[in-house]
């Protein structure tokens, strides 16, 4: 069987490469159903895109890679076909954009975009063998338990990486991508809660709070929440993509709080009231007392000397934390690293090594923010490499 074009999965990057990639494209996956992590984003309601989506809320090994595709297909093209499916949206916080109903609406809509290009797709498909004979790949699928042998003119590897083993998430773009010639940057779990196998957050399951977190000298004031395993929260999962293991975070407790001047006011106006009552009425009481045992919380703010307040102040500033781990890719947003981008194109994500093999989406060691970042990468760079067979 000859095709124009082979696409290696059937979630975001590969449905969106295959809506724009031509005409004769065949889309494999070996789920039931394409899109599934498209299904259970956000709620069920898929975080697709971000009003605020920039470069510089990307990681990976060049930090220029990705300005090419997401300056070509922007946030707002996304936006605009969304409407023009009829698609209802809203901005939850922080410029992420949800849809009102539900994430299958996201799926719907790139099944029809496959569709109206004229695009196969073949679930509960596996890619058995790959190879290049010299002017076309030679892919075997096993497709039901019956083999077929597909001639393709391009390849378009949107597999993903690691993250969600449970939704079948593997290694094989990085297995391709070294078959022909190409590094892989070293990968490991992003946008992942850190875990404390001691048990010593348990008490304070639950509990919730604003904060500043910062990990390698990067910052994100957003949410942090306690769990049984251990820190979670969007601004654990950030900061989770600079950590590395054996490194401290910091969390600003009272981010925005100036709590030395705070302090020292209430000293002379309330100084019989305890400072355990005081912290307790600007953070979680649960909290307060947990930390105790570590931060010197006895007596009255009457009791304060400007030291005293000035120690307190900049312990809560910066709470330092060593995370003994991370969940792993078992809950992993992402997947942090992957196919070097040193020998892909920017403009066309086509491989340096092999003419007409295209690495898309996650696979790639491009990586971005919580917050609908990735799967704007997954959009964009999914134009670039269709639009680049597509009007070939």
């Amino acid at each position: 069987m000859n095709v124009q074009t082979l696409i290696l999965g059937a979630g975001a990057a590969g449905m969106m490469a295959a809506a724009h990639a031509g005409a004769d494209v065949l889309v494999i996956d070996h789920a039931k159903a394409p899109g599934e992590k498209i299904r259970i984003s956000g709620g069920g309601r898929c975080n697709f895109t971000n009003m605020y989506c920039e470069p510089s809320r990307f990681l990976g090994g060049n930090p220029h890679f990705h300005k090419s595709a997401l300056k070509r297909y922007t946030q707002w093209d996304f936006v605009d076909l969304i409407a023009k499916h009829g698609i209802a949206y809203h901005e939850k916080t922080l410029g992420q954009l949800f849809c009102d109903d539900s994430a299958r609406q996201i799926v719907d809509m790139l099944r029809t975009e496959m569709e109206r290009a004229g695009a196969r797709l073949w679930l509960e498909t596996a890619l058995v063998d790959l190879s290049h004979d010299g002017s076309r790949f030679r892919a075997t699928l096993d497709r039901n338990g019956q083999r077929t042998e597909v001639r393709a003119k391009n390849l378009i590897v949107a597999t993903g990486g690691k993250s969600i083993p449970k939704m079948g998430a593997t290694g094989l773009a990085y297995d391709i991508a070294q078959q022909f010639g190409h590094s892989v940057t070293e990968t490991r779990p992003g946008l992942v809660p850190f875990t404390f196998p001691d048990g010593r957050f348990k008490p304070l399951a639950g509990v919730a709070c604003p904060v500043r977190a910062t990990s390698n000298g990067t910052s994100f004031d957003e949410a942090l929440l306690f769990t049984h395993r251990g820190l979670s929260g969007p601004s654990v999962l950030q900061v989770s993509s600079y950590w590395r293991e054996g490194q401290t975070v910091s969390f600003d407790l009272l981010p925005g709080t100036d709590l030395e001047a705070h302090l020292r006011g209430l000293r002379t106006q309330q100084g019989k009231r305890s400072l355990t009552t005081e912290l307790a009425n600007l953070l979680p009481a649960r909290l307060v007392e947990h930390l105790a045992p570590q931060i010197d919380f006895n007596g009255n703010l009457g009791d304060l000397s400007d030291k005293r307040i000035a120690a307190l102040a900049e312990a809560l500033r910066d709470w330092q934390v060593l995370p003994q781990g991370t969940e792993g890719y078992r809950t992993a947003e992402v997947t942090l690293g992957g196919v070097a981008t040193d020998a892909v194109s920017s403009k066309t994500m086509m491989s340096a090594h092999q003419p007409g093999l295209y690495f898309i989406g996650e696979a790639l060691d491009v990586t971005g923010w919580l917050g609908g970042y990735n799967f704007q990468w997954a959009w964009s760079s999914a134009v670039a490499a269709g639009r680049a067979i597509g009007q070939a």
